[in-house]
C-alpha cells in the first residue's frame, strides 16, 4: 500500500483533476501512472477520503479526453513518424502493414481492449488515428473501454480500500500471477502466428507499404 502514501499528498491537493490530468496525458500517449493513480485514488475512496464515482467519472473523462487526442496526433502527423523512426522501436515495415491489416479487420477490439493493456492503453489511440479508423467507431469503442476499465479498477481499488487488511496480500500475488500468465501467452500467441498475419496482411496490401486512406 506504499503507492497509495505516495500519491495522497498529491491527490489531496489536486484531487480529481489529477486524475483527469494525468489518465488524460497517459491516453494521449505521455508515459504517466495513469492506472496507478486510479487504483490509488479509489483506495483512499474506499477508506472514505474521496468520493468513488468521482474517482470513476475523473478517469473515464481523462481517458477518453486524452485517446481522442492520441487519434488526432496519430491520423495527422502519425504515418510520417512511423514510417521513418519506427524501425528503431521494432516497427519495420511489415509490422506497419500488419497493424494496418489488423486495424481493418479488428480496430474496434483492439482500442477496447487496449484499454486494459500497460503498453496500448498507452498508443492504441494514436495507432488508430494512424491507420485512420473511423472516428465514429473509435469514439464509441473507446468511450465504452474507457468507462469499462475505469469502472473496474475504480471499484476494485475501493473494494481493497474497504478491507486491505485482509485482501491486499492475495489479491495482490494472485493479480501479479494473473498478469504474468497473461503475459507469457500473449507473447507465445503473437510470437506463433505473427509470420502468417503478415502473410495474410501483404495479400491484403500487396507492394510498397503507403499510407491508409481516410474513410469515405
Amino acid at each position: 500500500m506504499a503507492f497509495v502514501h505516495h500519491f495522497q499528498d498529491f491527490l489531496e491537493t489536486y484531487g480529481y483533476l489529477a486524475i483527469f490530468v494525468i489518465v488524460g496525458l497517459e491516453s494521449a500517449g505521455v508515459p504517466m501512472p495513469g492506472e496507478t493513480i486510479l487504483v490509488a485514488a479509489a483506495i483512499l475512496a474506499g477508506q472514505g477520503k474521496m468520493h468513488l464515482w468521482g474517482v470513476i467519472g475523473a478517469a473515464a473523462g481523462g481517458a477518453i479526453l486524452g485517446d481522442n487526442c492520441g487519434y488526432w496526433i496519430g491520423r495527422e502527423f502519425g504515418f510520417p513518424i512511423a514510417y521513418r523512426w519506427g524501425r528503431y522501436v521494432h516497427l519495420d515495415e511489415k509490422r506497419l502493414k500488419l497493424g494496418q491489416y489488423l486495424f481493418l479487420r479488428h480496430g474496434g477490439k483492439i482500442v477496447f481492449f487496449g484499454r486494459f493493456v500497460a503498453l496500448l492503453r498507452a498508443f492504441a489511440a494514436f495507432l488508430a488515428g494512424v491507420n485512420h479508423f473511423n472516428w465514429e467507431r473509435f469514439f464509441f469503442y473507446n468511450a465504452a473501454g474507457g468507462i469499462v476499465w475505469a469502472s473496474i479498477f475504480g471499484v476494485g481499488g475501493y473494494m481493497l480500500g474497504r478491507a486491505f487488511e485482509v485482501y491486499a496480500r492475495p489479491v495482490g500475488i494472485a493479480a501479479l500471477v494473473v498478469a504474468l500468465i497473461a503475459f507469457f501467452l500473449s507473447a507465445r500467441f503473437v510470437r506463433y502466428h505473427e509470420q502468417q498475419l503478415e502473410e495474410e496482411a501483404e495479400r491484403a496490401f500487396p507492394g510498397p507499404l503507403v499510407p491508409p486512406k481516410p474513410p469515405r
